[in-house]
């Protein structure tokens, strides 16, 4: 059995075909046997054969084969130390080391140029004008139902980037909505839709359509190719390779002979396309090569000079036993594909580097299985209406056999329903910027997916931003804010306050002394106007800037009765002179100038006439906020545990929004309006268009964006929440946070 290294310095020894050297390598690990586990009867012949010669050869340790009979007994196999390694493929390799925490130690390389993997892309002809993202709706042609190239990487990826939405993860009728029409040899079983065998044509006859072998004519990869050179399909997903093996006069097939490469084109992940020769940088997924798995007790390295002695000496001509040929045994690719060049060690021993990135994406898409899926959704909410709202949102659901189902779990706050999803007590929850920073740290929660806001709605997932009058005698920099006079919409607010004070601080250019944030500003600008810091204690400079209303009562009160508060207080601050910078989100400029204020002191303001500060140092024009801001507010999202399958949530909540998200819907409930209930922004915000998917957002840090938690975290200021608790009555733990609440429940950030 391969066991654990005893001495590392054993590896700087050079003379490995030493039959010495071999004797005493082994006797130092006190190695016996590698026992290799076999898939299929004719692999155990195999198997057997390869350990004769290897044992003939003197090659240690002995290989001795045990049955298996399927890839999934095997991997349980040598996780209950029954068996040492097996050769698996990428499917098989995720779902070892996913559930049983197998490791990759030796991978195949199939060609030189591309070595241990090849690629699998989407193609289409030239003359076509589809894109990745105007797949929705076309007649797609596949290799076959479950194979890499032809269904798993293109189903995974397309429900990974949350195109293809799979309700009750029914990928398969997910795929027969999203296709127009299909031919996916093997997928002609009661249990799958009709449109998944429609293009399919069978043998010349007619018959056998859409079976998973070479009678159907367009199976495998030159079917596929042939299903769209033949305009039944007008995507083909296939391999690299495919396209240049049967085009140029490379294929005898008569189907094929006329055709020529640069007819077609692939389909790139970013939504350009590219010629079929640009495959290493235009494709779905790159496909990792099939690798031997072992326990993770079990150094690899052994493992790979065992398959090493034996591929020197039975991989060539004349060597009476051929690891890489299964012609012998009546079959293919037994224990190693037979295209197989050579045996190459890994070093990243952990499934995720072995896959890649693009490839574990769209198997941890797949992962999303019918018979896992629980048969309720526990959604945590904080308040009576949303009890009552999500009440009616579980009964509608219900009336349109959407799955799984809604069951409320009620809370007091926030962080009580984050404690229960950590605690699996409850399933989601849907929160806002802070609160999903906390749920992410504090409890190792995970957005399922997000909102979306209408284009011209700028109160959500909005800019901050700074900015200033465009000054050609003063055009200062964001690096020159000391000393300057400030404009802010409220204290405790995200864009007028949290964002821009947090980035100070984080970055080190507002210092604070005793974690006494509002003195710190207060001594960082010459004068302010931060509504609401007329609390006792707090420096009366963060109110000097303030004017109050038109009879000069309520100076810097939280409300409209304070001129400079809010977003439009605060840049009438900037345009009348009283500040010289006003922290504000992106829109509020467009809102106030260019004859969209109608009031008398935004009348004669134009757009041009200001300019945003950049935190690389630069200056904008209004219009670049996108490239110049402090950071984006983000959207809310849906967080769940860690455990709960996103897709399968993402798939609920994008099949009910085709019922229910629309505000004129017909349906009775609507999911994006809260005015049934007496309430505002229940459950998900009333501004909410649509529910969208993660994309690459996949982490709460990922969600948030970096500029938005650098902000948080330069609020939090970290020595200021140690031990003893020392904090301050100025403090954003103490001040801050449950302002911060206040707003986002009452909408105003």
């Amino acid at each position: 059995m391969a066991g654990k290294i005893t001495d590392p310095k054993i590896f700087t020894m050079k003379s490995s075909r030493n039959v010495f050297y071999l004797l005493f390598f082994h006797a130092a690990l006190g190695l016996e046997r590698i026992r290799w586990c076999t898939v299929s009867e004719q692999e155990l012949s195999k198997c057997n054969d390869m350990s004769k010669a290897f044992g003939e050869a003197g090659i240690l340790p002995t290989l001795q084969c045990t049955a298996g009979g399927s890839a999934a007994n095997c991997t349980q196999m040598i996780k209950d130390d029954l068996a040492d390694a097996v050769t698996l493929d990428g499917r098989s390799i995720y779902q070892a080391g996913r559930e049983n925490g197998l490791k990759p130690v030796v991978g195949e390389v199939y060609d030189q140029d591309i070595g241990t993997s090849y690629y699998a892309v989407a193609v289409v002809k030239k003359s076509s004008n589809i894109t990745i993202n105007s797949l929705k709706g076309v007649r797609s042609c596949h290799t076959g139902i479950n194979r890499t190239a032809g269904w798993d990487v293109p189903v995974g990826y397309l429900t990974d980037s949350g195109r293809l939405a799979a309700m009750g993860c029914d990928l398969p009728k997910a795929v027969s909505e999203y296709f127009n029409a299909s031919c996916v040899p093997g997928a002609n079983g009661v249990n799958y839709p009709k449109s998944l065998c429609e293009l399919c044509i069978g043998n010349s006859a007619g018959e056998h359509k859409c079976e998973r072998n070479s009678q159907e004519q367009y199976y495998d990869y030159s079917g596929a190719f042939r299903c769209l050179a033949e305009g039944s399909g007008e995507v083909a997903f296939v391999k690299h390779s495919t396209v240049p093996e049967n085009t140029d006069g490379r294929s005898s097939f008569l189907w094929a002979q006329r055709l020529r490469s640069r007819n077609f084109q692939l389909l790139c992940r970013d939504g350009s396309r590219a010629e079929v020769s640009e495959w290493r940088t235009c494709h779905l997924a790159r496909v990792p090569a099939r690798a031997v798995v072992v326990r993770p007790d079990t150094d690899g390295t052994v493992v790979f000079h065992l398959l090493n002695q034996g591929q020197q000496r039975f991989n060539g001509v004349g060597a009476k036993f051929q690891m890489f040929d299964s012609a012998a045994y009546g079959a293919q690719n037994l224990l190693f594909r037979d295209s197989t060049t050579e045996l190459v060690a890994i070093t990243a021993q952990n499934y995720q580097a072995w896959l890649g990135d693009e490839y574990l994406h769209s198997m941890q898409a797949l992962s999303c299985d019918p018979n896992t899926l629980p048969e309720s959704l526990n959604w945590c909410v904080v308040s009576t209406e949303e009890i009552w709202k999500c009440g009616e949102m579980a009964v509608a659901f219900r009336k349109k056999n959407l799955k799984p189902e809604i069951q409320c779990i009620s809370a007091k706050t926030k962080e009580e329903c984050m404690e229960m999803i950590q605690k699996k007590e409850s399933d989601a929850v849907v929160l806002g910027g802070a609160d999903i920073y906390t749920a992410g740290k504090t409890y190792g929660l995970v957005p399922a997916a997000g909102e979306s806001y209408s284009a011209n709605d700028s109160s959500n997932a909005y800019y901050a931003v700074v900015l200033v009058k465009r000054n050609l005698s003063n055009a200062f920099t964001i690096s020159d804010l000391k000393g300057k006079k400030s404009c802010h919409t409220g204290l405790g607010r995200n864009a007028g306050w949290n964002i821009p004070i947090g980035i100070l601080i984080k970055r080190g250019i507002i210092k604070p002394r005793d974690c006494n944030i509002p003195q710190a500003v207060s001594e960082f600008f010459s004068a302010s106007c931060v509504p609401s810091a007329e609390q006792d204690n707090y420096p009366s400079k963060l109110c000097q800037l303030c004017i109050g209303d038109e009879s000069g009562n309520n100076k810097c009160s939280a409300s409209s009765r304070e001129r400079y508060y809010s977003y439009s207080g605060a840049f009438r601050c900037l345009a009348e002179d009283s500040g010289d910078v006003a922290f504000v989100k992106h829109s509020t400029v467009f809102e106030n100038t260019d004859g969209n204020n109608t009031d008398s002191w935004a009348q004669n303001l134009k757009s041009s006439d200001f300019q945003l500060l950049c935190p690389n140092g630069a200056r904008a024009e209004v219009t670049q906020f996108a490239d110049c801001h402090l950071a984006q507010v983000p959207a809310q999202a849906i967080m769940v545990h860690p455990d709960i399958n996103v897709f399968a949530l993402y798939g609920l909540l994008d099949k009910a929004q085709v019922y229910f998200g629309n505000s004129s819907n017909g349906n009775g409930f609507k999911m994006f309006d809260s005015s049934t209930f007496q309430g505002k922004n229940l459950i998900f915000k009333d501004s909410a268009v649509e529910i969208v998917p993660l994309q690459e957002k996949r982490t709460y840090t990922e969600w948030l964006g970096s500029e938005y938690v650098e902000s948080l975290e330069g609020m939090q200021i970290p020595q200021c929440s140690g031990a003893g608790n020392k904090i301050t009555q100025y403090s954003f733990v103490a001040a801050v946070i449950p302002l911060l609440v206040l707003c986002q429940i009452q909408g105003l950030d």
